[in-house]
């Protein structure tokens, strides 16, 4: 990841987001996986920046399907 991009993380259950680079989270806690990727994407695509998702313990099994930069909806 490059500093600016945005990180959707758990830490003890709780799910966040972050500014690659920044220590503190952007905006509020989440209690689910898909309100924080909902809101990291969407910080992503208004940045035109990637976004990752992430557990504690690495890479979510389904980290593929939201490692995405928005400039690859245009093509």
């Amino acid at each position: 990841m490059a500093a600016g991009d945005i990180e959707t993380f758990q830490r003890d259950g709780i799910w966040f987001n972050r500014i690659e680079g920044e220590s503190r989270t952007l905006g509020s806690s989440f209690e689910t996986e898909d309100e924080a990727v909902r809101v990291g994407r969407g910080a992503a695509a208004a940045r035109q920046v990637v976004h990752t998702v992430r557990t504690e313990q690495g890479p979510s099994d389904s980290g593929n399907l939201h490692d995405w930069h928005p400039r690859d909806l245009m093509n």
